[in-house]
């Protein structure tokens, strides 16, 4: 299927879904319908080439799968819903765009991480259950069941099809933004396979993201998102080599960062933090463009890295946000104090990844043993294969020379 046309109906997707939606307060079977009209789309489009009224035609036709469906159904159900649909087909609203709607409906705080992530991709990205499960490593009847479930809890909590109450809104809204940086991070670095990153993924995430930003341009933390996922992703070509090892922050060729990424990340980073009020988000992006700024690694601002990490753990109470200060108190005051903040972490935080800073400030603490040991510890807990080479290549090279 041409981009173009791939693009478009990821667009149209959520605002087809929420005018059935608003019409039949029956999200489950809408969504099902747009889905069919979506597949039909992508066969017909490509060859017949772009209806002059593509939302219309989607509408029209998600519209007569849901009738379809419908007049399958008990006979009650479909006396009513031919009832409402003897009207005639659904007017395109054209000045209406229940984008929004959708995606608070898909992060609803009834579902699980899981079940949200796999919604929102689905019925806000537009793609399809097949497409989802390859990108999360499960089988296709799997994730179908998992859509399934997230698609009834929704309909049964009873949430009417608007956008959440203004005293519920900053809960939920934090709840889409959870989930939309959910999946950016699975896509920046993968939780298992053969690859470090799922580029697909990434994209998603950034794309929802604008859209997001499209529709609520003075949230301070939805540009802050935004702002954050530019930020990180503009280094994800230097992140691998050639053969697909990792490649660490300090030894990225920093050439082959995005450098159009990260000014736009800038920009917008800029004119949250202008707002006044700042989130979590916006003090992550402040961080990641420390990181960017830097023109080696030497150069980093540690200092002010701590800082920013120092005010984020008084905000989220983060014990993953200690990890990170951890190393920062090490990169300022040394290993040892770093070592301390991690000691001091107990076990609130679990994962390769303290394993992973515990072994960087060993071995800057010159206990290379005790480094190796770790980096191994690391390797063995993580799934992902290029990430488990390079810390088995570490632990490697510890032991094979006492000093480098």
């Amino acid at each position: 299927m041409p981009d173009d046309v791939e693009d478009l109906l990821r667009e149209l997707s959520p605002q087809v879904l929420g005018t059935l939606g608003r019409r039949y307060g029956d999200f489950d079977a809408a969504e099902d319908a747009v889905q069919e009209a979506l597949l039909a789309a992508a066969t017909h489009w490509p060859r017949d080439g772009v209806p002059e009224r593509p939302r219309g035609w989607l509408l029209q036709t998600a519209e007569r799968r849901l009738v379809d469906q419908w007049r399958s159904e008990q006979s009650r159900r479909r006396r009513e819903q031919e009832t409402a649909v003897r009207d005639g087909p659904a007017p395109d609203v054209p000045d209406q765009d229940d984008t929004l709607v959708v995606l608070f409906l898909c992060c609803h705080p009834a579902l699980t991480s899981a079940s949200a992530i796999a919604l929102t991709l689905r019925a806000v990205g537009g793609l399809t259950t097949a497409e989802i499960a390859k990108a999360f490593l499960v089988p296709e009847s799997t994730m179908a069941q998992r859509i399934s479930r997230a698609k009834r809890t929704v309909q049964d909590s009873g949430e009417p099809f608007a956008l959440p109450s203004p005293a519920q809104r900053p809960t939920r809204l934090r709840q889409v933004l959870q989930v939309l940086y959910l999946i950016y991070n699975e896509g920046y670095t993968s939780s298992s396979g053969p690859a470090l990153n799922r580029t697909d993924l990434a994209d998603e995430a950034i794309r929802l993201a604008r859209l997001v930003h499209h529709q609520l341009p003075d949230d301070p933390e939805v540009t802050g998102l935004l702002a954050l996922m530019l930020l990180t992703d503009a280094r994800r070509a230097a992140r691998t080599d050639a053969a697909g090892e990792l490649v660490p922050l300090a030894a990225q060729e920093r050439s082959r960062w995005n450098h159009p990424r990260i000014a736009e990340g800038v920009a917008l980073l800029d004119s949250a933090i202008g707002s006044g009020s700042v989130g979590e988000y916006q003090l992550q992006a402040a961080i990641a463009a420390l990181h960017d700024r830097a023109p080696d690694a030497a150069a980093t601002d540690w200092p002010q890295i701590l800082a920013l990490y120092g005010l984020l753990e008084r905000i989220t109470s983060s014990p993953v946000v200690t990890l990170n200060r951890a190393v920062a108190m090490a990169m300022v005051d040394g290993p040892a104090s770093g070592l301390a903040v991690l000691d001091d972490l107990g076990d609130r935080v679990t994962g390769h990844r303290v394993d992973v800073v515990r072994a960087h400030l060993l071995e800057m603490a010159g206990d290379r043993a005790g480094a190796a040991t770790h980096f191994d510890a690391a390797a063995r807990r993580t799934s992902n294969l290029p990430e488990q080479h390079y810390l088995t290549q570490q632990a490697a090279r510890l032991r094979s020379s006492p000093t480098d």
